[in-house]
């Protein structure tokens, strides 16, 4: 018997309509109001990377869709640090703006860290920031990464247990691998982290309850890596010798051995722009229960 498919466009769909209902109830009220500022998303994308440009269409059109207004900042690849942390400073003041990302990767040129840490911690709604990755690793509420949180988001509106589970996550990144290891502790899993340097790696994924497979290898995770009756959570995305979109996961092989699995494309891609959007509504309510108290 085949593994049940965990639909990401299904999940999305549900999360994004609770995000607009939301939405549409705060412009409701406020209708009238000429001091509203409806929830606001800046995104800056430097260079001409035809991916980073694609990541920010379907930004900008989801924003569209559940009612965020967005704010684009697009500059040249040969940028100084300096232009795009002044950028960020003027975005980190708007009150029109309430999350703020820099689309990644940056230019050679650029110091990632130091992009990262100049965006306002509240406004941080790709859930990098040093202060945010410290409080999620110390299980408090923060602005989490949006790929990771979109998994857990997956496996729980699945009706998947995590509590007490054997967890065995396959990459390392700051991007996916480590914040999802300290989601995943936080949900009360036993928490492994395998990455190129492991030792034993199939055996080890082996006796994962749930495996999940962040390391951008098109079809690297083969059968031979799940047990029976695992969940497998595929976070890749690739592009096969076909030009095709594919996982990490061999998905023939792993849907007849697996209990439940996310297809690509259509699984953990598709809820990172949704979770993105999540984190911008978070980020808002933050925003203006904080002004409230001053």
């Amino acid at each position: 018997m085949s593994a049940v498919i965990i639909s990401g466009k299904d999940i999305a769909s549900r999360i994004r309509a609770e995000i607009k209902t939301e939405i549409d109830s705060l412009k409701s009220r406020n209708e009238g109001n000429n001091d509203f500022i409806p929830p606001g998303l800046a995104v800056i994308l430097i260079g001409d990377d035809p991916g980073s440009k694609i990541y920010v269409r379907n930004k900008r059109t989801a924003c569209s869709d559940v009612g965020i207004r967005s704010f684009a900042y697009e500059m040249d690849s040969d940028v100084t640090e300096n232009q795009i942390l002044s950028l960020i400073d003027q975005l980190n003041r708007d009150p029109n703006v309430h999350g703020i990302l820099c689309q990644l990767p940056l230019p050679e040129h650029i110091d990632e860290y130091s992009i990262i840490s100049a965006i306002s911690p509240q406004k941080d709604v790709d859930g990098f920031h040093p202060i945010n990755k410290g409080l999620l690793s110390m299980g408090k509420n923060c602005l989490v990464p949006c790929t990771p949180l979109g998994c857990v988001e997956m496996l729980k509106i699945s009706g998947i247990e995590i509590s007490g589970k054997d967890c065995v996550i396959v990459g390392r990144s700051n991007i996916v691998g480590k914040p999802l290891a300290s989601l995943m502790l936080n949900e009360n899993a036993t928490v492994t982290i395998a990455h190129s340097k492991t030792r034993n790696l199939k055996e080890l994924c082996r006796k994962a309850d749930i495996l999940v497979a962040a390391i951008g290898k098109c079809g690297f995770i083969t059968g031979e890596f799940i047990k029976k009756g695992a969940v497998v959570i595929d976070v890749g995305i690739n592009r096969d010798e076909n030009n095709k979109v594919r996982g990490d996961v061999l998905f023939d092989e792993a849907v007849q051995i697996a209990a439940a699995i996310t297809p690509v494309p259509g699984g953990v891609g598709v809820m990172t722009t949704t979770i993105l959007m999540k984190n911008t509504l978070k980020a808002y309510r933050g925003i203006i229960e904080k002004e409230k108290q001053t």
